[in-house]
C-alpha cells in the first residue's frame, strides 16, 4: 500500500521568474503535480503557495524541472533574510552588468547622435560587431537561458521576445559585416545593444521598486529583538529570543523592545506599540496587563511572564498574515493570468504578420525593423505586476496603521462593502461594566466601594474601578445574597447593596428615587441600590459604556455610503440605547449566537456586500458567514481566525480607515491594469505600422514595468480619514 502524504500547505521561495508568463506557467506546472489541490504563484513576492496531499520534495523537483529554483519556506523571517541577501547580490550583479552594457552601447548610440547632427561618423562595421557581441551573448546570456527554459516547458515569456528581437537585429547586421555588404542603412547593432541595456535598466529599477513595496514585512521583522534577559536560578541571563519558553520571567529594561508576548508581573512603564497597532500614544502598563512582542518599553523596568513565544507571538502572527495577504491573488488577477497565458504566442504571430505584410509591400527593411519592434515592446511584465504590487503596498500600509488584511480577496471585497453589521458588546461598547450615574448624597460611591472590597462580581469591580486610587476604610461582617446583592459594615455603618428584590425583602421603600431609577433602566442600565438602617441612601447606575469613537466611526461610514446595522443578543432596551448613542437606526436585538449567521445571510440575500464586525467567540459564525469579517484585535483568537480583516486595537476609527485603504489599493490596481492594457493595445499596433524603432520600443517596455510599480508605491502616501 502506497503511503499517501497528509494534506498540508507549503510556501515556496521561487527564483528565476522574469514576467507574468513565468508565474502563470509555473502555476500550471505545480497544479499538475499529483496530489496538489491549489497552487498560486506571485511574481511580486517571488513565492508560491501550494496545498494538497503532496510531498515538499515533489514540488521542488517539479519547479526545478520547469527551469526555476525553489526552496520550502519553514521560517518566514529566515526566508526573508535569505531573500534580502539574494536580492542584494543580484542588485549588485545587475548594476555591474548594466554598467558594462552601457559602456559597450554608448559608442554605438554616440554615432547615431552625431549622425542626427548632420555629420558622418559611422564606426567601422567590425568595431560595431565587436561592441555589440559582448552585450548580446555575454551580458544578455540571462535572456537566452530564460528563453530556453521557457520554450523547453512549452510556453513563451518575456525572454523569448527579447531574444527573438535582439538576435534578429544582431544576426542580420553580423551577416552584412561578414559578407562585406555592410553600410549605414543595414546595420542594427545599436538597436540590439540598446534594447538589452534598457531591459536591464528596467529590471534593475523594477527590482528596487519591488523591494520598496515589500518594506512592510522588513519593518515588522526588525521589531523582534535577537536576545532576551531571562531570570533562571536566581540570575538574569541573556538567551536568544527564540529560546524563551512559556512561563519564563523576562526582564525588559527601559528603551528595549519586548522580546515575547506576556503579562506584566512587576513594574510600571509606558509602552510604545505604534508599529504594531498604529496607536501613536504610549500605553501605560502595570502588573496584570498584557504586553506584546515588538513594543518599546518606556522609562520603567518591567518583569514579564512569557505567555506566547516564537511563532505564536503576536508579531509572528502579524507577519504571517501580512505575508499571506501579499502572496495571495485577488480575483481580478484571473483575467491577467488568462491574458498572459496566450500573450507571447500571440505577439510572435503579430510580429510574423507584420514582417510578411511589409515584405509583400516591398519594404524589407521596414518589415524587419517593425517586426523587431513588435517583439521588443510586447513585454507582459507590466500586466503581471499590476495587481500584486498594489496588494503588497496596500496591505503593508494598512498594517502600519494597525489594520491586518488576511488575504487579497478581503482587500478586494472591502472596497465593495455597502452594509456593515456591528456586534454590540465589546465592539460598539467597551465590553465591561462601568459606573455611569450616581443618585444620592456625597460619598455614596466611596461607601459602596468600601463595602464591596474583595468582591469579584463584575458590578463590584466597576464600582471599585470608579474610585481607583482612593484609600477606602476596612470592611467587616460581609455577607453575600447570591443573585441579589450583599450586606457589610463600613465605619460601623450597616449597609445593604443590591437589587430591588433585595430591598423589597428587607422592607425598604424605593419610591422617592423610583422615577430616576426607571429612567436609567430605560436606557438599558443596571441599577444597584444602596441602603442603611432600613432607609434608601441612593443608587448607582452601571452600564457597558459606548466606546468614545463609536459615533464618529458610524458617521464616517454612513458618509462613505455604507449602511450600518447593529446585531446583538442583548435586550431591545439596552440595544436601542446604544444604537441611539452612536447613530444606528437599524437594530436587530435578542438574537442567539447561532442565529447571528442567519441574520447576516438575510442581508446578503438582499444583494448586499456585507461586512460583519465582532470580537467574541459567539461572533465567529457570523464573521465567517459575511462577505468579509472584521475582528477587533482586543477580542478572541477564534474571531480573528474567522475574519478577513483584524483591527489591532479597539479603535472603531480603523473601520472607515480599512474601507478607505481598500478602496485606495483597488483604485491603484485598476489604474495599473488600465495602463498596462492600454500600453500594449497602443504600442503593438504602432510598432507594426513602423512608427516605433526597436530602441524606442525597448525604452517604452522597460518604463512600463517601472511605472506600474511606481504607481503602486504612491499608495504609501495614503492617510487614514481624519477623525
Amino acid at each position: 500500500m502506497t503511503h499517501q502524504p497528509p494534506e498540508q500547505s507549503f510556501t515556496l521561495a521561487v527564483t528565476g521568474m522574469t514576467c507574468a508568463a513565468c508565474s502563470t506557467r509555473l502555476e500550471r506546472v505545480l497544479g499538475k503535480v499529483p496530489g496538489v489541490t491549489k497552487a498560486a504563484v506571485n511574481l511580486a513576492t517571488e513565492q508560491a503557495e501550494v496545498g494538497g496531499q503532496v510531498a515538499a520534495a515533489d514540488l521542488v523537483a517539479a519547479v526545478a524541472k520547469a527551469g526555476f529554483g525553489a526552496s520550502v519556506v519553514t521560517r518566514p523571517d529566515e526566508a526573508l533574510a535569505r531573500q534580502e541577501e539574494e536580492h542584494e547580490r543580484l542588485s549588485r550583479h545587475g548594476l555591474l552588468m548594466l554598467a558594462l552594457s552601457a559602456g559597450f552601447t554608448l559608442p554605438l548610440v554616440g554615432q547615431m547622435a552625431v549622425e542626427m547632427l548632420g555629420f558622418h561618423a559611422m564606426l567601422p562595421p567590425w568595431l560595431q560587431l565587436a561592441l555589440a557581441s559582448p552585450v548580446q551573448f555575454w551580458i544578455g546570456a540571462r535572456f537566452y537561458r530564460g528563453a530556453w527554459t521557457s520554450l523547453r516547458g512549452g510556453t513563451g515569456n518575456m525572454d523569448v521576445l527579447v531574444v527573438l528581437g535582439t538576435s534578429a537585429a544582431w544576426g542580420l547586421s553580423a551577416w552584412h559585416v561578414l559578407v562585406g555588404t555592410a553600410h549605414h542603412g543595414n546595420l542594427y547593432f545599436e538597436g540590439s545593444a540598446v534594447v538589452i541595456t534598457l531591459v536591464l535598466l528596467g529590471k534593475w529599477l523594477e527590482a528596487r521598486a519591488r523591494r520598496s513595496a515589500a518594506g512592510a514585512i522588513r519593518a515588522l521583522m526588525t521589531l523582534r529583538p535577537d536576545v532576551a534577559r531571562v531570570e533562571r536560578d536566581g540570575l538574569v541571563v541573556e538567551v536568544p529570543a527564540e529560546a524563551v519558553a512559556v512561563g519564563d520571567m523576562v526582564v525588559v529594561r527601559p528603551g528595549e523592545r519586548m522580546p515575547v508576548d506576556g503579562c506584566v508581573a512587576e513594574g510600571v512603564s509606558q509602552l510604545d506599540e505604534s508599529l504594531l497597532t498604529g496607536e501613536s500614544l504610549p500605553v501605560v502598563k502595570e502588573a496584570g496587563d498584557a504586553v506584546v512582542a515588538g513594543s518599546v518599553n518606556g522609562d520603567g523596568l518591567l518583569k514579564v511572564r512569557a505567555t506566547r513565544v516564537g511563532a505564536e507571538s503576536t508579531i509572528s502572527r502579524i507577519i504571517r498574515m501580512v505575508q499571506g495577504a501579499q502572496a495571495a491573488k485577488a480575483p481580478v488577477q484571473k483575467l491577467v493570468d488568462k491574458v498572459s497565458n496566450v500573450f507571447v504566442p500571440a505577439v510572435v504571430v503579430v510580429a510574423a504578420v507584420t514582417f510578411l505584410g511589409w515584405g509583400l509591400a516591398g519594404d524589407l527593411e521596414r518589415a524587419f525593423v517593425s517586426a523587431v519592434s513588435v517583439l521588443v515592446i510586447a513585454c507582459p511584465c507590466a500586466l503581471g505586476l499590476a495587481t500584486p504590487t498594489g496588494i503588497m503596498v496596500g496591505t503593508g500600509v494598512a498594517a502600519r496603521h494597525g489594520i491586518l488584511i488576511k488575504d487579497a480577496e478581503a482587500l478586494e471585497l472591502a472596497h465593495h462593502t455597502n452594509v456593515m453589521v456591528f456586534d454590540k458588546t465589546g465592539t460598539l461598547t467597551e465590553g465591561h461594566p462601568a459606573v455611569v450615574a450616581v443618585a444620592g448624597g456625597d460619598g455614596l460611591l466611596d461607601l459602596a466601594a468600601a463595602a464591596q472590597q474583595g468582591s469579584e462580581h463584575p458590578l463590584a469591580r466597576a464600582v471599585l474601578k470608579a474610585v481607583a486610587g482612593k484609600t477606602l476604610p476596612p470592611v467587616s461582617n460581609f455577607r453575600s445574597f447570591p443573585g441579589r446583592g450583599l450586606s457589610a459594615e463600613v465605619d460601623s455603618r450597616s449597609l445593604l447593596i443590591g437589587s430591588p428584590r433585595l430591598m423589597a425583602e428587607q422592607g425598604i421603600d424605593l419610591s422617592a428615587l423610583a422615577p430616576a431609577a426607571e429612567a436609567e433602566e430605560g436606557q438599558g442600565r443596571t441599577v444597584m441600590w444602596v441602603a442603611e438602617a432600613g432607609r434608601v441612601l441612593g443608587f448607582i447606575a452601571v452600564a457597558d459604556p459606548v466606546k468614545p469613537g463609536a459615533a464618529g466611526a458610524v458617521a464616517r461610514l454612513r458618509a462613505m455610503g455604507v449602511e450600518v446595522v447593529m446585531l446583538t443578543g442583548d435586550n431591545a432596551c439596552a440595544a436601542a440605547a446604544v444604537a441611539a448613542a452612536v447613530g444606528i437606526s437599524r437594530v436587530v436585538s435578542e438574537v442567539l449566537p447561532e442565529d447571528k449567521a442567519a441574520e447576516v445571510a438575510k442581508l446578503k440575500g438582499e444583494g448586499r456586500v456585507v461586512a460583519m464586525v465582532g470580537d467574541g467567540v459567539n461572533d465567529a459564525p457570523a464573521l465567517a458567514a459575511a462577505d468579509i469579517g472584521i475582528a477587533m484585535g482586543t477580542g478572541s483568537d477564534v474571531a480573528m481566525q474567522a475574519a478577513g480583516i483584524t483591527l489591532m486595537r479597539g479603535d472603531l476609527a480603523l473601520l472607515p480607515a480599512a474601507l478607505s485603504v481598500s478602496r485606495a489599493a483597488y483604485g491603484k490596481i485598476r489604474q495599473n491594469l488600465f495602463w498596462a492594457f492600454v500600453y500594449n493595445l497602443v504600442a503593438i499596433p504602432a510598432s507594426g505600422w513602423g512608427l516605433l524603432t526597436p530602441v524606442i520600443a525597448g525604452a517604452a517596455m522597460a518604463l512600463s514595468s517601472v511605472s506600474v510599480v511606481s504607481n503602486s508605491l504612491l499608495l504609501k502616501r495614503w492617510k487614514a480619514p481624519s477623525r
